[in-house]
């Protein structure tokens, strides 16, 4: 609305109702719509480290949303930590819906397609994080993934660094999030 602003605080009370509708005076239907809304919000963790020596795409984690609607869309967000062990190991990251990549690359010739990749020295894991506004176009539970896998021989590492020190001032531990909200269409 031109002029006004509003500023929604979600407080964490279970008796939120934001499907307010617009009067009919004021332009609107006087129908309550769920278009643009977060009708549903899922997170899958990992808090344990992972390693994989795979050259194609395995999974990292998993979640599976029923969306409500064929007419939803569905955000999905990732962020984790990666590394190598500072060879020529290349790690690539991307989210799938299924057995598909969620965005593609275009353009790749005869390279992946992913959304991140990443290179590291032994001591290191670098935050990575990605994104896809996805379209379903289904009401049945659709699973989507973080999946990952070495460019090249060598070992890919997350939520921990190659050199793995467990002492207070080195090398942490990480933890992976995938989440899915389920948006109105």
């Amino acid at each position: 609305i031109k002029g006004k602003h509003m500023t929604t605080i979600i407080d964490g009370s279970a008796n939120a109702d934001f499907a307010t509708p617009l009067a009919v005076a004021e332009g609107g239907t006087g129908a309550t719509s769920n278009a643009g809304k977060v009708l549903q919000c899922l997170q899958s963790t990992l808090t344990t480290a992972f390693t994989t020596t795979s050259t194609t795409y395995t999974d990292l984690l998993t979640l599976a949303i029923t969306p409500s609607a064929s007419s939803s869309k569905v955000f999905v967000s990732f962020t984790s930590n990666a590394g190598t062990n500072g060879d020529a190991t290349h790690l690539a990251t991307a989210i799938f819906r299924g057995s598909t990549e969620a965005l593609p690359a275009t353009s790749i010739g005869s390279r992946e397609s992913s959304m991140t990749v990443s290179n590291t020295a032994a001591q290191q894991h670098f935050s990575i994080t990605g994104c896809v506004l996805d379209s379903p176009s289904t009401t049945s539970e659709t699973t989507y993934a973080i999946k990952v896998n070495v460019g090249s021989a060598g070992t890919g590492y997350w939520n921990r660094a190659a050199r793995d020190n467990d002492a207070a001032t080195h090398d942490g531990r990480t933890v992976t999030t995938l989440t899915a909200w389920e948006i109105g269409g």
